[in-house]
């Protein structure tokens, strides 16, 4: 369990609801912007590398999309993809008012979906000091027919009924038809594939987030293969740092590769394990580079 020193509840504006954070107070001028993919809240997201990150001196803003966790937004656990990019401006603009933060010394850090959002957030963004996509998912369309191959026919077949029948009831006020976010083979949720069923170990290990709901509306899986957000790679002007596990079976590892070689200033790390790695077995690897990548970027004291 990580030590946390003083952290604080904070809420910003987005759209028309508002967004929960945790804001860590830092020394050094520098803010690291943290969320999580799908439906994971900002304590399992984020605590174990937003400890290490303020340890190093930054500042953090650790939140929670709308519509999960505790933002407000309704229907509750719908993924709106750009809505929740939306959510990423609005922490920037937070963070930026900080007292404790140079707004030109700012930085964004997502995994996953999240880690998605990243490209698009960093490309809309030039202002940014520079990026962090973990495990990202950055090409929907490479990932779907894998995340199929994961499921048994007949799960698939009912994933996707359940997707459709969640589309059309949202359409006249139905409440969302909710799945599972990750499931073992045979079961009907959103990703089966063999590295999905990590995400408890990794995040929750200690089972001290109660309140997380794993859970997301079934509406998404007729959405997520035409989600590309690494297309957007050529428009990002900050340093972007691409985190990818070699044995990534969720969102593999080839397309983040290809993506980052399209940024103008990308590093790629790669580390060894699956889809929650960086918070398993290669977690000091992961936060190692993570915090050199910020330390260069982010604090003038630092030489490199």
């Amino acid at each position: 369990m990580p030590a946390f020193k003083q952290r604080e509840k904070v809420r910003f504006a987005s759209g028309d609801t508002s967004c929960a954070a945790w804001h860590y107070p830092g020394t050094n001028g520098g803010c690291v912007i943290m969320a999580g993919g799908t439906s994971v809240t900002k304590e399992p997201a984020s605590d174990l590398f937003a400890a290490r990150f303020n340890d190093a001196g930054f500042a953090v803003l650790a939140f929670d999309h709308r519509r999960f966790g505790e933002s407000g937004g309704a229907p509750r656990q719908i993924v709106r993809f750009d809505e929740q990019v939306a959510d990423w401006h609005a922490a920037i603009e937070c963070a930026t008012g900080l007292p404790d933060v140079d707004p030109d010394r700012v930085s964004v850090w997502g995994f996953s979906l999240a880690g998605g959002h990243i490209f698009r957030v960093a490309a809309d963004h030039p202002r940014l000091a520079c990026a962090i996509a973990q495990t990202p998912l950055v090409d929907g369309s490479a990932v779907a027919p894998h995340a199929l191959r994961s499921m048994t026919p007949l799960a698939a077949l009912r994933l996707f009924g359940r997707g459709v029948a969640d589309s059309f009831g949202g359409l006249t006020g139905r409440p969302p038809l909710l799945v599972p976010t990750a499931g073992p083979r045979g079961a009907v949720a959103l990703l089966t594939t063999p590295d999905a069923m990590d995400g408890d170990r990794a995040l929750d290990p200690d089972r001290r987030h109660a309140n997380w709901e794993q859970t997301v509306a079934a509406r998404i899986a007729l959405q997520m293969g035409g989600y590309r957000p690494g297309r957007h790679a050529s428009r990002i002007r900050c340093p972007l740092l691409v985190v990818v596990c070699d044995q990534d079976q969720s969102v593999l590892t080839d397309p983040a590769v290809r993506a980052a070689r399209n940024a103008p200033q990308s590093e790629v790390v790669h580390l060894t394990g699956r889809h929650y790695a960086p918070f398993l077995e290669s977690h000091e690897q992961a936060v190692a580079a993570e915090i050199s990548f910020l330390a260069k970027h982010l604090d003038p004291r630092d030489p490199r």
